[in-house]
């Protein structure tokens, strides 16, 4: 669950949901990476391994908040990771070897328990047992396939964890909204409006992102969607 504390109540949006918009910034990237198909559809199921887990609101007692992917429990967690993986590899090889590089950088950035360890050990096996299945110019597009990935979380997370038209949130990976060595900037038109310059994208294009909300009190309240016009206004990048 990604949730963004509000004064009174917390919004909170499904990780799947939050990957189909990453989808949506990839399939209209303009000339995205190859294989196309399988590219794209691990960026927009990358986080299909939430969707139990976010399925209802698990509250964290110590902090009286919901908890969010950052602070979910960590057994929980990587188990998740596993299971959303496996049922990556039965629809695309591919695709579930960039989730699981994916998944596999996050855990080792960040881990530090004995079961994150061994998930990451497993998936280094993974991915060694997938590539055996790849051509030479498959294995060689996976990093830069990976940074694309990483990119289209990095701007749908962007637009999850900032009220629309707001950027107090710094960008989701240190390294910023960088591919190819060139960065890219997110800029609001108004609120319902973000381009990025230059822009990377063949045409404007629209996201939705449901999402819901909970009082501190821990009763639900309403929901929504977050609706975006992405592409509009600025220079094209003809490099794409």
């Amino acid at each position: 669950m990604i949730v963004r504390e509000l004064q009174d109540s917390f919004v909170l949006i499904r990780q799947h949901d939050h990957a189909l918009a990453s989808g949506e910034f990839a399939r209209h990237w303009r000339n995205p990476p190859g294989p196309r198909d399988s590219t794209l559809f691990a960026v927009a199921q990358h986080d299909a391994a939430w969707k139990g887990p976010d399925a209802s609101i698990s509250w964290n007692e110590e902090r009286d908040r919901p908890f969010s992917f950052q602070d979910y429990p960590v057994e929980a967690k990587v188990r998740a990771y596993a299971e959303g993986l496996d049922w990556l590899e039965e629809q695309d090889a591919y695709a579930a070897c960039l989730c699981s590089m994916h998944y596999e950088m996050l855990v080792r950035r960040f881990g530090r328990t004995e079961a994150e360890a061994r998930f990451v050990e497993a998936q280094v096996g993974r991915q060694e047992r997938l590539r055996a299945t790849m051509t030479e110019e498959e294995i060689g597009g996976l990093d830069r396939n990976l940074r694309f990935l990483r990119l289209c979380d990095g701007l749908s997370l962007f637009v999850c964890l900032n009220e629309p038209g707001e950027d107090e949130s710094p960008p989701p990976y240190p390294e910023g909204f960088e591919f190819d060595g060139r960065r890219f900037e997110p800029l609001w038109e108004d609120r319902r409006t973000l381009r990025l310059e230059p822009d990377p994208f063949a045409e404007a294009f629209e996201i939705s992102i449901p999402y819901g909300r909970v009082g501190r009190d821990r009763q639900p309240l309403d929901g929504g969607r977050i609706e975006l016009r992405v592409g509009a206004g600025g220079p094209p990048d003809a490099r794409g």
